[in-house]
């Protein structure tokens, strides 16, 4: 893999091109950066790209604090290892921004991963798949999940070919859960959301889980699938052939933004 080529072209792509999640979220590019504007009470509001350089970096936080501060929400610097200045991390720190855990980009050329067999899944085309998907995350991660649950079937309802959602089944029961994200007219597929419930980790569903979405991307005609990998799912990306191109770490806004409840970001990274 050409990976400064592929790296390139994600941010184009992805993160310069970025497309709203939602039906009422917007896209604003301003003064070198790219934001996601969500609607009202949705929470996920988000800096998703970046030019700047030391000139221009400090007064462009500043401006994205007083934007979001006008609305009263929370919102996400999502900062990769290679965005510059090379010290806007800590120049987020300065102005207040706490940062989440690191995590790896890593990216899978759809012609060389592993596309293998799986527990029995089912693709989410409904409200019962939803409420389903919904149940999995509340187990898996501990947390309210209406407001995924809300956003998810207005995603499937309105913008179906912007999604792919799938649950794991054992017998007639959701254990596990996980969703793409599809950038039409790009060659990306974002993995996203993976959760499974406690009592069925360590039993090969998330490699299921990541293969049947990367074989429906294929399918699609998308070349590469995406992926916020944390230190648990990495190994097995790893054995599945992505490939580790940059690091990224989310940052929130200061408490004193913190306006509107939920949390804050592009979405769950993807993991077992």
């Amino acid at each position: 893999m050409d990976r400064a080529g592929v790296l390139a072209e994600f941010d184009r792509d992805v993160r310069q091109g970025a497309r709203p999640d939602t039906p009422d979220a917007r896209i604003d590019r301003v003064d070198g950066v790219v934001r996601l504007v969500t609607g009202e009470g949705h929470g996920g509001d988000s800096v998703l790209w970046s030019d700047l350089d030391e000139a221009t970096a400090d007064e462009a936080v500043a401006a994205q604090l007083r934007y979001f501060a006008g609305l009263g929400r929370a919102f996400e610097w999502k900062l990769y290892g290679h965005d510059r200045p090379a010290d806007l991390g800590k120049r987020l720190r300065a102005a207040g921004f706490t940062p989440e855990p690191e995590e790896t980009l890593m990216i899978a050329d759809l012609s060389r991963v592993a596309l293998d067999a799986e527990p029995p899944l089912l693709r989410v085309t409904d409200a019962a798949g939803v409420d389903m998907m919904a149940e999995v995350h509340a187990r898996a991660f501990g947390r309210d999940s209406a407001s995924m649950h809300r956003d998810l079937l207005a995603r499937i309802a309105a913008d179906p070919d912007t999604v792919a959602a799938v649950l794991a089944l054992a017998g007639d029961r959701p254990v596990s859960a996980a969703r793409m994200e599809l950038v039409p007219g790009t060659r990306f597929a974002g993995l996203w959301g993976g959760g499974t419930v406690e009592d069925w980790r360590g039993r090969g569903i998330y490699r299921a889980l990541v293969s049947y979405r990367a074989r429906l991307a294929a399918e699609l005609g998308y070349r590469y699938v995406q992926v916020d990998a944390g230190d648990m799912s990495r190994p097995v990306l790893e054995r599945l052939g992505f490939v580790p191109l940059t690091t990224t770490t989310p940052y929130l806004s200061p408490p004193d933004t913190r306006g509107t409840p939920g949390t804050p970001g592009t979405g769950r990274a993807d993991g077992p």
